[in-house]
């Protein structure tokens, strides 16, 4: 019997640490491949940091994002578009002509600490100011306001009163690291 081959499409803006997990996770398994990884930051460090991988890049502006990107993933027959440190609101054409087919990771248990300007270090200093117990991550549809599509999957951790920005940063990033492949491939199994 056949193995389908599914494919992903993955969005950065940054350095690009979740886009090389997900690829070092999925270079293992034989039904998932990482056709592209894109962003708008021509000298984000993503790009430096996946070349041993071979995948195909992009660097886009936003007219190209908005017109001309459905065709990038209609020609690989991309299953699903991850977002990992990507920036930009995603374009409602993109949300319209692939629902449930756009995900991304936020860096805090929503629906606390998103919405627009909310990423990376903005959200773990909120979360140190508001002096909460816990935080984590969630992964969670793309819709058309940041941070507010349905949410697949999320895992806390604790915040404790002496933590430093640096502290819950890192524990954050373990959570990413130890969940975000995964939770692409749980969700590429019912896709």
């Amino acid at each position: 019997m056949k193995t389908t081959i599914k494919k992903i499409i993955l969005l950065a803006s940054g350095s690009g640490s979740n886009v090389e997990n997900i690829i070092k996770y999925f270079d293992k398994s034989s039904n998932v491949e990482v056709v592209l990884v894109a962003g708008n930051n021509k000298n984000a460090y993503v790009f430096e940091r996946i070349k041993p991988y071979n995948i195909e890049t992009l660097v886009f502006d936003k007219l190209y994002f908005k017109e001309k990107f459905i065709n990038i993933i209609d020609q690989n027959n991309t299953d699903l578009i991850v977002l990992a440190g990507f920036l930009w609101k995603i374009p409602e054409s993109l949300i319209e002509r692939y629902p449930n087919k756009i995900i991304n990771i936020h860096p805090s248990l929503l629906p606390r600490f998103g919405g627009k300007g909310m990423y990376g270090n903005n959200v773990h200093k909120a979360v140190i100011n508001s002096k909460v117990k816990k935080t984590g991550i969630s992964i969670h549809l793309v819709n058309n306001e940041y941070d507010e599509g349905n949410i697949i999957f999320q895992a806390e951790t604790s915040v404790h009163p002496e933590d430093t920005l640096a502290v819950i940063e890192r524990k954050v990033q373990s959570l990413e690291k130890e969940h975000f492949p995964r939770v692409i491939k749980e969700y590429l199994s019912k896709i």
